[in-house]
């Protein structure tokens, strides 16, 4: 699961990876504004948070 998209006027890449890491899996949301080398990533433990951030981030 690597979706990644831009939002509509903004030029934040916003992406979401599901990581398995000792046997837990973990869900990592980036937004990254590529022109100006800055990127925020957050992680969470459930599918159903990582979401959220990534359409919060979308909007």
């Amino acid at each position: 699961m690597e979706p990644t998209e831009k939002h509509p006027y903004k030029n934040w890449e916003v992406s979401i990876i599901e990581i398995k890491e000792n046997g837990k899996l973990i869900y990592k949301v980036t937004r990254r504004l590529a022109e100006m080398s800055v990127a925020e990533t957050k992680i969470f433990s459930t599918k159903e948070e990582a979401v959220l951030q990534f359409r919060e981030w979308l909007k």
